[in-house]
């Protein structure tokens, strides 16, 4: 007698795949759909990350973008909010999936969740594995000041972004006045050709290539410190500190002492920029501040 796994494998094999989404905002949502039902899959539910940990506070902008989400969630499909690790196991179970799609989404997902879609779940990372390991990859790129950026479509494991990869592109640009919005008019396009290309593997059972732990590294959260500029760092050392706190939309952040004044720092400029303020940086190269705002002291017990 034929079990209900295997005619729910039958079924999958003619109907395209049951996929379950993991996602953090309207243009992921949107591109993960795009790229499945093109693929002829069939995305069963959505599920928001509105917490970096199960059971911790709400994202600042959780509601915000959560209403953002909702456009971007087809007629009849669930969009679900987990709040314990425990509750999306459950509902992922509920929905039955074949594959489990995630983009954006900062928990851990333990070894009984990731073993729940039948064909394993996939992971959506913004650099060029495994290069920057970690919940801030894009935050480091522009920190570095790297020119361009990556994305690695790869299969989970119970470590963070460990896993075989699937697909993989580099030379997105990250340009000097960077902005989700302008990064994603680049990069959007490029998730959906590797998420295709991955999604076919992943239905052939394929395995992908293992990485090169060689070239690791890790890219966690800024730490309380770069949120305060020292004048004695490099011209472009402070200047992407400005940068990636502007992308990261830090509201007093970063911070400076000019004279006896504390700024925040909104825009810098490596070049002259008129009616911008000069500073001589660490490295003896010019700075120009070209929009600041009046900032608070930090309260480190440093002058």
């Amino acid at each position: 007698m034929t079990n209900r796994r295997e005619t729910d494998e039958a079924r999958t094999l003619s109907a395209g795949l049951r996929v379950a989404v993991i996602s953090s905002g309207p243009e992921e949502f949107s591109t993960i759909h795009a790229a499945c039902t093109d693929a002829g899959h069939v995305p069963v539910a959505y599920f928001y990350g509105r917490s970096l940990r199960p059971g911790g506070p709400l994202l600042d902008d959780a509601g915000q973008t959560a209403a953002s989400i909702l456009p971007a969630v087809p007629a009849k499909t669930d969009l679900l909010l987990p709040g314990s690790m425990s509750g999306l196991a459950l509902a992922l179970t509920g929905y039955r999936p074949d594959l489990l799609v995630v983009f954006g989404f900062a928990w851990r997902l333990p070894p009984h969740v990731l073993a729940i879609p039948r064909l394993g779940a996939l992971n959506i990372h913004v650099s060029m594995l495994p290069k920057y390991r970690g919940p801030a990859p894009l935050l480091w790129a522009i920190r570095n000041g790297d020119p361009t950026g990556g994305i690695t479509v790869h299969r989970m494991d119970e470590d963070f972004d460990t896993g075989n990869i699937l697909a993989q592109r580099d030379g997105i640009p990250l340009a000097d006045d960077i902005s989700w919005a302008s990064y994603c008019t680049d990069a959007m396009p490029v998730v959906y050709e590797l998420l295709r290309t991955a999604l076919d593997r992943a239905a052939a059972g394929e395995a992908g290539e293992p990485q090169d732990e060689r070239r690791a590294t890790y890219a966690g959260f800024m730490e309380a410190a770069f949120s305060r500029v020292q004048w004695s760092d490099s011209a472009r050392t402070i200047h992407d500190q400005v940068r990636t706190h502007r992308f990261m939309r830090t509201p007093d952040g970063p911070v400076a002492r000019l004279g006896d004044t504390w700024l925040r720092l909104i825009r810098t400029s490596l070049e002259p920029a008129a009616g911008g303020t000069r500073v001589t940086c660490g490295d003896g190269k010019p700075l120009w501040i070209t929009e600041s705002e009046p900032g608070k002291r930090p309260r480190d017990g440093r002058p």
